[in-house]
């Protein structure tokens, strides 16, 4: 049985956080600290996340099991590959991040009384986005940003946090092209967090935390790419895989 959930103390270590396996049965490992960036980045090395829930300190998260995917075996689906190719979309990373993660704090989930990304977390990622760790993937349509996603990248592991949709496959179109520029630059993972209808009919499944935490060690050890991005593989080439 794992021990009870303790306050976060963060001190001056470089990683205040308990092993993973001392989450408790729901995936909470520590709660407390706001979400800033240095405290956000010891967290993903380590396969944590946070996740705000309404009325409580700040929870941190290493889930088992764990939603992930190899950017390989990403599946893009017939009509999904059509639209790629179309033309409709134009896909951009880094233009409009702030804009990006605004549009999935306003989206309704079905599933959710409100937005977990409040305005400390907002504020935390926009700073990793400026330090270029924290990236946005866009789907634009006739000069509208109709869609898209945002995560944070090191190593070669992206953990995805949130995407949107304004237009049908809007999203979906912003998460191919981003596998496809993944597997392009030698990704070894992308981390989904929790388990959605949405992401596992691209393939993603449910991983052990041991499994997850070795894949995620090995592309840690890889260089990180850092700064803005520049997407050399475009929504056509993701439908052509």
């Amino acid at each position: 049985m794992a021990p009870p959930v303790e306050p976060l103390k963060v001190g001056r270590s470089p990683s205040p956080f308990p092993r993973p396996s001392r989450a408790n049965e729901d995936g909470v490992l520590a709660v407390g600290a706001r979400p800033e960036p240095h405290l956000l980045l010891a967290a993903y090395r380590r396969g944590i996340f946070p996740w705000p829930h309404e009325g409580m300190p700040l929870p941190w998260f290493s889930p088992d099991p764990r939603f992930a995917v190899r950017p390989e075996r990403v599946h893009v689906g017939r009509s999904l590959a059509k639209t790629l190719r179309s033309g409709r979309f134009e896909v951009r990373a880094d233009t409009a991040f702030e804009a990006v993660v605004a549009a999935c704090a306003r989206i309704p989930r079905p599933d959710q009384l409100g937005t977990w990304i409040t305005p400390e977390m907002f504020v935390g990622y926009r700073e990793l986005h400026r330090q270029g760790f924290a990236h946005s993937i866009e789907t634009w349509r006739h000069g509208r940003l109709v869609g898209g996603l945002y995560g944070v990248s090191l190593g070669r592991v992206f953990f995805g946090e949130s995407m949107f949709a304004l237009e049908p496959e809007a999203s979906k179109v912003a998460f191919a092209t981003l596998a496809a520029n993944l597997v392009h630059w030698r990704f070894q993972l992308i981390d989904c967090q929790a388990q959605t209808d949405h992401l596992a009919r691209f393939g993603a499944t449910n991983w052990t935390r041991n499994r997850f935490l070795v894949v995620l060690r090995n592309a840690l050890a890889l260089p990180d790419r850092r700064g803005k991005w520049v997407l050399e593989m475009g929504p056509a080439e993701a439908g052509g895989r």
